[in-house]
């Protein structure tokens, strides 16, 4: 086996549904879903048998809620490498004020890297690619500058969401367009690594063009969408409710780590009877 090639042994995700992999379903991942943070996790294990990897994320969560949820059992595993990207769903939020969702992002990096680990912050998407969130498009830029400065102060590496140009296309996301599809977390993946300066095997993977589409398809398509996904997500937050209420993290300790696209290879093939 080769030698590993960077200096962590110990990762931790921290978030929300984009770092559960909520998206990018698979039976074979704990939780039923992959998504970027697990095939990250897959990549640094490479050339290391002793690699190990937790994810406490939860879909819905708030900062306040990583940071009160996550942030403990996050320490208590003491990782050396820590990604968290929350926030969100807080930005998302009418009224809310993204300045001070970053003071909250700023205790929890503080925290975070208090033990010496490599902490990595995300930005959020540019969501001018789409209808329903690009009102909030200032808002995000307005955090992310926050989430700028914190990385500078704190010796934090940023995850650039906003300029990852890729995922500003409708075929990277999943049906809800709130969450990636696996080419959409496939394509965080890669660009995690590269912000580590971790040299790896994952290939981009272009998509073939997208079909043209009347302009009765599109808003027939709309409809269907916000009857199915819209509705529901305001009723939740009419009642209070949280997608996370109830939901467990799927990795809450750190383990080892399988690589899911090498597991089929090396499975072996049932043994045949005679006859």
């Amino acid at each position: 086996m080769s030698k590993q090639q960077h200096p962590w042994s110990r990762y931790v995700a921290l978030g929300d549904s984009f770092t559960e992999g909520v998206g990018d379903p698979e039976p074979a991942s704990p939780g039923g879903n992959r998504g970027w943070a697990d095939r990250v996790a897959e990549m640094l294990s490479l050339g290391s048998d002793e690699f190990a990897y937790g994810n406490l994320a939860v879909r819905g969560k708030l900062m306040n809620q990583v940071l009160a949820e996550q942030v403990g059992p996050a320490l208590s595993l003491h990782p050396d490498l820590v990604t968290i990207s929350a926030g969100g769903n807080d930005v998302l939020r009418p009224g809310s004020d993204p300045d001070a969702i970053a003071a909250r992002l700023d205790d929890a990096v503080s925290l975070l890297g208090s033990e010496g680990a490599t902490v990595v912050v995300f930005t959020g998407t540019d969501v001018r690619f789409s209808p329903v969130l690009r009102g909030l498009r200032g808002k995000v830029a307005i955090y992310n500058e926050n989430i700028r400065a914190i990385a500078t102060a704190r010796d934090a590496i940023v995850a650039d969401m906003w300029s990852l140009t890729e995922i500003q296309d409708a075929r990277m996301w999943a049906p809800d367009r709130l969450h990636l599809n696996p080419l959409g977390h496939h394509t965080v993946a890669r660009m995690v690594l590269d912000a580590l300066n971790v040299v790896n095997p994952l290939e981009p993977q272009l998509p073939e063009p997208m079909p043209g589409i009347t302009w009765r398809q599109a808003r027939t398509e709309d409809l269907a969408w916000a009857r199915e996904y819209l509705v529901p997500w305001v009723l939740r937050r009419v009642r209070h409710q949280s997608s996370g209420d109830n939901i467990l993290p799927k990795r809450p300790d750190a383990d080892p780590v399988t690589r899911l696209d090498q597991a089929a290879e090396t499975e072996p093939e049932p043994e045949r009877g005679i006859g």
